[in-house]
């Protein structure tokens, strides 16, 4: 039995001695201290040997494993250590390379755009409204007071996704929604992108964004159209700027007019950036038409309210002095770089 032990023993710490891996350790553990390893056969044998000899034999077998387990430990601990010098010969930094450049982005022309639009009208207590993009005809046209067969359908070019269901070529029909709620007072804005079947040029495109503004309440008049708009223009474009209403018409709205604002690059002297006219078209607006608040549910004889809207590429194409729309699209990184 002695000799048994010398030679699992001696042969054990071979083997740690030999061994070159992690890994190897821990089979080798298992070899001889496990529940199948070679001292656990001894022990079990110890049933064959005499009764005054089975202490000291139990001795020498947690002698052994004594033994094996802190040259195992040894091991163990002088290989992590070589490992881990090897890792750090392999990860030396070279300070004398170049650093890496850290890539920031930052918000797009037309996101820009509209935070500094939303800021300014919710700093006169509007909300920020949104609604679906695939919407029903019903709210995109009829119940803006244009039925079928009206003329205003075939100037928007709509695309339709059947009889009832378009994409919605405006983000009026928020304001409809809105309404419909009953909710009184209304003061919303809603941003969002809107879809009509224009060709691709430097001013138009399929896809685009628009922002509407709503107000319905009692005793609500022009005067507060014009002097919502004249405060959203000189905050947006400076507090020397000029609005001028020019007369226009839109089916859902009456009175209706389109909105100049002074020339923000020549202070409305006339330059290139304006043609010479001095003046600058930014939207259209309008008192709400009374068929359309009763369509919605809304007294027109006690209630009134104005409605506007901008196309959120226009704000970004003049604020920035673009020429062309499409370059907000094109996602050019030397463009975009500019803002």
């Amino acid at each position: 039995m002695r000799e048994q032990l010398e030679r699992i023993k001696e042969e054990a710490l071979r083997q740690i001695e030999d061994s070159q891996a992690l890994e190897g350790l821990n089979e080798i553990r298992v070899a001889y201290l496990g529940k199948k390893g070679e001292l656990t056969s001894v022990l079990k044998s110890m049933k064959d040997v005499a009764a005054e000899d089975r202490p000291k034999v139990g001795q020498m077998v947690n002698d052994a494993r004594a033994l094996i387990e802190a040259k195992l430990e040894e091991k163990k601990t002088a290989l992590a250590k070589k490992a881990r010098e090897e890792q750090l010969a392999k990860e030396v930094i070279d300070v004398t390379l170049p650093a890496k450049k850290q890539s920031i982005g930052h918000s797009h022309p037309n996101t820009v755009a509209l935070e500094e639009v939303e800021r300014i009208f919710i700093g006169m207590g509007y909300e920020v409204v949104e609604g679906p993009e695939v919407e029903y005809d019903l709210y995109n046209f009829e119940k803006l007071n244009i039925p079928k067969g009206h003329p205003a359908r075939d100037e928007q070019d709509t695309f339709y996704i059947n009889d009832s269901i378009v994409l919605r070529s405006q983000t009026s029909p928020v304001q409809v929604r809105t309404m419909e709620k009953g909710k009184l007072p209304v003061r919303i804005i809603a941003p969002g992108r809107v879809f009509r079947s224009d060709a691709v040029d430097a001013t138009h495109s399929p896809s685009f964004h628009q922002i509407e503004g709503l107000v319905i309440d009692k005793n609500i008049t022009f005067a507060d159209l014009k002097g919502t708009l004249a405060e959203f223009a000189r905050e947006l474009f400076g507090p020397e700027t000029k609005v001028k209403f020019r007369p226009h018409h839109f089916p859902f709205t009456e009175p209706s007019a389109e909105v100049d604002v002074t020339c923000f690059k020549c202070g409305g002297k006339g330059c290139r950036f304006c043609k010479g006219s001095g003046w600058i078209e930014i939207l259209g607006c309008g008192m709400v038409h009374p068929h359309v608040l009763e369509m919605c549910g809304i007294d027109p004889e006690e209630y009134s309210g104005f409605a506007f809207g901008v196309g959120l590429e226009r704000i970004a194409l003049l604020k920035y002095e673009i020429d062309d729309m499409r370059l907000l699209y094109e996602n050019d990184i030397r463009f975009l770089k500019q803002f």
